[in-house]
């Protein structure tokens, strides 16, 4: 009988403890799926504040050697920006972004409004619009992209609408810049803000799936600058670019491709026959190495005057050949020194461009990362007495982030040029190129305030 007591006394525990499990199972269940409610407003003020210190040798803006300024400089460049934001539920946002940029030293520097937009999106139908002062971020960035590294941080006066929903995206972007002193008559539009066109109309299309390891883009633009010909002023020409651009990312590996062609006429009238291609690997093995290798071909001009010292070597085409990348981060593709695109060639012609170019990117722990990179850089087309290569360009940097928003960085790039990079660019005569970079970044959450709007009864 003893024994028998002994039995029914587990097995009332037993039954208990098993009950318990299931109650508290049942509970953190329920706590599981009591989500808070979204609030129906949320303002919030953050900064933004990078500043860098430079330093080249025969680097940055070459050409000044040929004028006598010396062969090293060295400064600091500031960007200081506040963000202000307002949200409504999920439909409607509004963001204003002051920022003061330049030269420490420099007189006066530029205080302007990099963002000033607000927002509207229907959840149900995908259906969207955005309009104001913003950035214009598509696909690599290669056409459209945000270079903040120039400290400028190029945005658009831009009304943008369109539709995003069940892995497709279609955006449509209109624009139409006007100097202030025609707003009571004229119409020709002579750049001298943010941006050179006078106006512009894009179409991007984009598919891709979470799940899915392919991703496929379209554009296509149409671009209306004001008459640099003297003949015509007052006329505005127009120049369209259409290309597409493709993505694999299968388990590690990630491949992208891009292609785009530019057609009609240049500012000047003159025909434009360009193209671009491109092509990166990309291989990740594990969390903390990315290697990488590319090549970009851009089409040049056939035929190029290269003018003795103090000679003007004027020459007149019958088509533009040079590819521009128009409105995309430039740093980012051609090299960390910016010798392409953001600073011409002699005639402002360009014989186009190849950059061949390796690297890796390695994250030893959290937070820090390293950059090393190799390009080789020649012209596209063919010139007299000149050879194709341009020369060799190496770059390290390191980047280290701590406290989530605090971020310091530093590179180093060297350059050793051939006699076409002399005749072209017109660096020294040695042709070594040497340029260094300290950046301190910055980017506080100052103040969150979220709340709902009361009931009505």
């Amino acid at each position: 009988m003893h024994d028998f007591h002994h039995r029914i006394i587990r097995w009332m525990l037993a039954v208990f403890v098993t009950l318990a499990t299931v109650e508290l199972q049942a509970q953190i269940e329920i706590v599981d799926y009591e989500f808070p409610p979204t609030p129906d407003n949320e303002f919030t003020i953050d900064a933004k504040l990078n500043t860098r210190a430079e330093i080249r040798v025969g680097g940055f803006d070459p050409k000044d050697e040929e004028a006598g300024k010396g062969k090293r400089a060295q400064f600091i460049m500031g960007q200081y920006r506040l963000n202000i934001g307002y949200k409504r539920a999920d439909w409607f946002e509004v963001k204003l972004s002051p920022q003061f940029s330049g030269v420490w030293g420099q007189a006066g520097g530029t205080l302007s409004l990099a963002e000033g937009w607000l927002s509207m999106r229907h959840a149900k139908t995908g259906l969207f619009t955005k309009i104001g002062r913003q950035t214009l971020e598509y696909d690599d960035e290669r056409i459209l992209g945000y270079d903040d590294w120039a400290m400028t941080a190029p945005t658009h006066d831009v009304l943008k609408f369109g539709f995003e929903g069940y892995g497709h995206k279609v955006h449509a972007l209109l624009a139409y810049n006007q100097n202030s002193s025609n707003a009571s008559t004229g119409t020709s539009y002579y750049a001298d803000g943010i941006q050179p066109y006078k106006t512009m109309q894009t179409l991007w299309y984009h598919y891709d799936t979470p799940k899915s390891i392919f991703g496929l883009s379209l554009i296509g633009m149409n671009i209306g600058m004001q008459s640099q010909n003297s003949d015509f002023p007052d006329k505005t020409y127009f120049q369209q670019l259409v290309g597409s651009y493709v993505v694999l990312k299968p388990s590690m590996v990630k491949l992208e491709g891009a292609f785009y062609y530019q057609m009609g006429k240049e500012e000047h009238g003159i025909p434009l026959d360009a193209f671009m291609g491109s092509v990166k690997l990309q291989v990740k093995p594990s969390g903390i190495y990315n290697l990488f290798v590319g090549y970009d071909y851009l089409s040049g001009d056939k035929f190029f005057a290269v003018p003795p010292h103090g000679g003007l070597g004027l020459v007149f085409h019958d088509k533009v050949r040079g590819f521009c990348p128009l409105f995309g981060s430039h740093h980012e593709f051609y090299g960390a020194m910016d010798f392409f695109f953001i600073d011409s060639y002699v005639n402002n012609f360009t014989p186009g461009l190849q950059n061949l170019y390796t690297g890796a990117k390695v994250n030893p722990y959290p937070g820090l990362d390293i950059n090393a990179a190799y390009h080789f850089f020649a012209i596209a087309t063919n010139l007299p007495k000149l050879k194709k290569p341009l020369g060799h360009e190496v770059e390290v940097s390191l980047n280290y982030t701590f406290a989530g928003f605090v971020r310091v960085g530093a590179g180093y790039s060297y350059m050793r040029g051939t006699e076409t990079m002399e005749k072209l660019q017109r660096v020294s005569e040695n042709r070594q190129l040497h340029w260094g970079w300290v950046m301190l970044s910055v980017t506080p959450k100052i103040f969150t305030y979220a709340w709902n709007d009361k009931k009505r009864h």
